[in-house]
């Protein structure tokens, strides 16, 4: 039987109105945790005093450097005794996933009674912004044995600290139609070679790798990674023309309009009458009636999805496949939340050697990381600090117009040696 709950009304609050709260998971867990009970008294108190009681320190587990975040709690009494003893030691264990976080029912079932019966608090998290499992709340003596239990199920420990973190992957190609290349094999193979930067933190700062299937990005990679590999095409987009049709039969003319064509940000859809002729080059024609059909310029297509999302089926992605990379998305730090910047336009992701070109990239990127970044600086922020001509030329990569952080706002330009450059730029996409 748990100790006697403190009184909360703070908390209290947060179980009213109409969503669902952490309080009323904690209240559950403090009925037979004397943990979970401390945790809501302490948590009470940081509400009161809008102050928050809990400092680092070093936990860890036999060869890693990290993937423990140890807590410490600072409320004592005048005699330095914790005052909510049971939480006075509150971990978190991050452990790594599988890949496009495919789980049996079965073992989840397992990591839910293997936390518990190893000291664990029973507050777990799926997933965090990494993508790990976050095991939230254990004490120092308990860490060790936690984690060689989860260790004999097949888990290893993901990344904290200054170091490669935990990576994160789409459903991707398991259940999705936009998935571009094999998310999840590109994951194991960069993860795989780079683990020990992961297990023994060596870095100026935290690096994330984040593989989305396709330009929605279903796991925010373009914002939360510093290398984001985005799945895509370049060649036309696939079209169904009996899938378009049913589409229309359930939807009006004004709908598809409203909903596609001015959707289109770069103007590359029209309505135009079925006529019957077949399509020009780089266009894709699909008859939605007898009437109407769209046509789709794609060389002004900027794959931003919204009428493959909206018309699912009806149009897909194109044959030529594979990844987009960039580099240095990240939150608020130094210079405020970014999205990455493209350095690989386009990269093939079939064959083993391509898996290993991706593999080579990701090392260079990591070593020059490590090598030139500032403590606690991001990899975008470093690219903002050193310019992106510099950090292309120490990874031997040639500048290529798609490498915009934004459209030109300036409509004049200089033409000196434009002829010159344009020849050099036919000469090297002819090599490649």
């Amino acid at each position: 039987m748990a100790k006697q709950m403190y009184d909360t009304p703070n908390l209290d609050e947060l179980e009213k109105g109409p969503w669902p709260s952490f309080v009323t998971g904690l209240k559950r867990l403090a009925k037979d945790s004397d943990m979970a009970v401390d945790l809501m008294g302490q948590l009470e108190t940081s509400y009161k005093t809008r102050f928050g009681y809990w400092k680092g320190g070093t936990v860890g587990v036999v060869g890693y450097g990290g993937g423990v975040i140890p807590r410490f709690t600072e409320l004592k009494d005048e005699n330095h005794r914790p005052l909510f003893p049971e939480a006075a030691e509150f971990h978190t264990l991050r452990i790594i996933p599988p890949a496009g976080m495919h789980y049996t029912s079965d073992l989840l079932r397992q990591i839910c009674d293997a936390w518990l019966e190893t000291g664990g608090s029973g507050l777990i998290a799926l997933h965090g912004q990494s993508g790990d499992i976050m095991l939230q709340g254990i004490k120092t003596a308990d860490v060790q044995r936690a984690f060689d239990k989860f260790n004999e199920m097949g888990f290893d420990l993901g990344g904290a600290g200054p170091a490669l973190r935990t990576s994160m992957s789409c459903v991707g190609a398991a259940r999705c139609e936009m998935s571009c290349y094999d998310e999840a094999r590109a994951l194991r193979v960069v993860i795989n070679n780079n683990i020990d930067d992961m297990h023994r933190p060596s870095l100026p700062y935290k690096f994330k790798f984040k593989f989305s299937g396709c330009p929605n990005d279903c796991v925010n990679a373009i914002q939360r990674s510093d290398m984001a590999t985005i799945g895509t095409w370049r060649d036309s987009i696939r079209a169904n023309e009996q899938l378009a049709r049913d589409w229309m039969a359930s939807h009006s003319l004004e709908d598809l309009t409203n909903m596609v064509v001015s959707m289109c940000p770069t103007r590359a859809i029209r309505l135009a009458k079925n006529d019957g002729v077949a399509a020009g080059e780089g266009v894709t024609k699909v008859a939605v009636s007898d009437a109407n059909c769209l046509e789709i310029d794609n060389h002004n297509c900027v794959r931003c999805m919204h009428c493959l999302n909206v018309m699912p089926g009806a149009l897909l992605p194109g044959k030529d496949k594979g990844v987009t990379i960039l580099i240095g998305g990240k939150s608020v730090l130094k210079i405020g939340a970014s999205m990455g910047t493209v350095v690989i336009p386009f990269m093939k992701l079939d064959s083993d050697e391509d898996f290993e070109k991706l593999n080579d990239l990701s090392r260079n990127i990591l070593d020059f990381f490590a090598e030139n970044a500032l403590e606690h600086e991001r990899t975008g922020e470093m690219i903002e600090r050193i310019g992106l001509v510099n950090f292309l030329e120490g990874l031997d990569i040639d500048v290529d117009p798609s490498m915009i952080v934004h459209p030109r706002a300036n409509p004049y330009i200089r033409m000196d040696g434009w002829d010159e450059e344009v020849e050099k730029w036919l000469e090297r996409k002819a090599a490649a």
